[in-house]
């Protein structure tokens, strides 16, 4: 599963810097909240870790299921665009519920509205990134979109930071902050990109229909396969925040946290994604399993806050080595007009994935401590190594 080498005069076009930004200013927007909401719900709301766990699994679930239906739906109308506006909108509108909630129902209720806006603007948002590219620039392109939205997700944290502090932990007024850059991005997606040739006909055909998704062949729902056993080893982030807290650092520095896992995530993302148009797949997702692996053993065994710091690093590491490889593998093995449809089922099973590990993660944490949660994560990249191991072979004894 490799892709060749892109020609040197190729550049990436200006769409997909445009997606970039307003990914940057989204994620910008929503870590300023997610930064600090766990702890806010663990020490204010007096919130369990098994509730986080559920919150935060749900929340993260939900947009994976939404995306089975954009994606379709932008296959059938042949317009990502639209879609990927009603979803980074709906994102902006959920950010003040955040500074009103007076409790943890308004709280999980703004979770899901922002989710749903993200699984909505998902599928047809790395459909229209396969749309705006050549084959031959797919692992660059994704990349770059990654890398920078991985810029807005540490600068939302250090602005969390900077204004915990000069506010004195008031998490309201810091959750107020995060509306503006979230209708910012949704203003540079009207005006900075402009749709892909529609992949429509005269006849339309319903994209998950019997013999629509009979076209999805063996090679992507063995990617499917692979993603979702790898991110039952991924659980939600929050658990990177609790650690920081379990090992004693302070509240208002709590986003630090977050920064230097994204700082890690976004150098990363772009040279992986270069790396991904170069070499095998299969290596690179290895290389970052094991990563994941290093980061859970640091995590669980950290006994205060700096190792909590050096794992956030090496996660992020991992991260920016698979996730735009992800999308790029989902991408080379799906129908051109198929894709919108073809990201939304991989989100979807690995969405589930995702409610089961975090919800585990947080069953495991409360009732046999954190270090447990974090050797759980390591053993499940184990067996996910196993499984690729094992498709190997067999693709060689074929």
């Amino acid at each position: 599963m490799t892709s060749p080498a892109p020609q040197a005069h190729q550049r990436l076009p200006t769409g997909i810097w445009m997606l970039g930004f307003v990914s940057l200013l989204m994620d910008v927007s929503s870590e300023l909240i997610h930064s600090l909401l766990p702890v806010y719900l663990l020490s204010v709301l007096g919130v369990s870790a098994v509730t986080i766990g559920f919150i935060e699994g749900a929340a993260e679930a939900t947009a994976q299921i939404t995306k089975v239906f954009s994606g379709a739906l932008s296959d059938y109308l042949g317009q990502r665009k639209a879609l990927a506006v009603v979803g980074y909108g709906l994102g902006a509108l959920s950010k003040p519920v955040f500074a009103l909630a007076p409790g943890v129902g308004w709280i999980l209720t703004a979770r899901l509205t922002d989710r749903v806006g993200k699984g909505i603007r998902g599928a047809p948002r790395d459909a229209l990134v396969a749309d705006l590219v050549p084959a031959t620039l797919r692992g660059a392109a994704y990349g770059l979109r990654q890398s920078l939205d991985t810029v807005g997700a540490f600068t939302g944290p250090l602005i969390a930071i900077g204004l915990m502090l000069l506010w004195a932990n008031d998490y309201q007024a810091v959750f107020w902050v995060a509306v503006i850059p979230g209708f910012l991005a949704v203003l540079l997606l009207l005006f900075g990109v402009k749709e892909a040739p529609s992949h429509t006909t005269t006849h339309r055909r319903n994209p998950i229909s019997r013999d629509s998704l009979a076209q999805l062949s063996r090679a992507y729902w063995w990617v499917v396969g692979i993603g979702a056993v790898f991110t039952l080893a991924r659980f939600s982030e929050a658990f990177l925040l609790l650690r920081a807290e379990d090992t004693g650092l302070a509240i208002a520095w709590m986003p630090a946290v977050m920064v230097a896992m994204n700082v890690a995530y976004s150098l990363s993302a772009y040279p992986c994604g270069r790396l991904a148009d170069r070499m095998s797949h299969q290596r690179l997702l290895l290389m970052g399993l094991c990563l994941l692996i290093m980061a859970d053993l640091t995590l669980a065994m950290a006994d205060n806050w700096f190792w909590t710091i050096i794992g956030a690093v090496i996660w992020g590491l991992h991260m920016g080595m698979t996730q735009g490889l992800l999308s790029t593998m989902v991408a080379d093995v799906a129908p051109e007009t198929l894709r919108g449809t073809a990201f939304g089922f991989f989100n979807l099973v690995c969405g589930i994935a995702l409610l089961l590990a975090s919800v585990l993660a947080g069953m495991l944490w409360q009732w046999g401590g954190p270090a447990l949660t974090f050797y759980a994560g390591a053993g499940f990249c184990v067996l996910t190594i196993i499984g690729l191991m094992i498709h190997e072979r067999g693709k060689l004894t074929a």
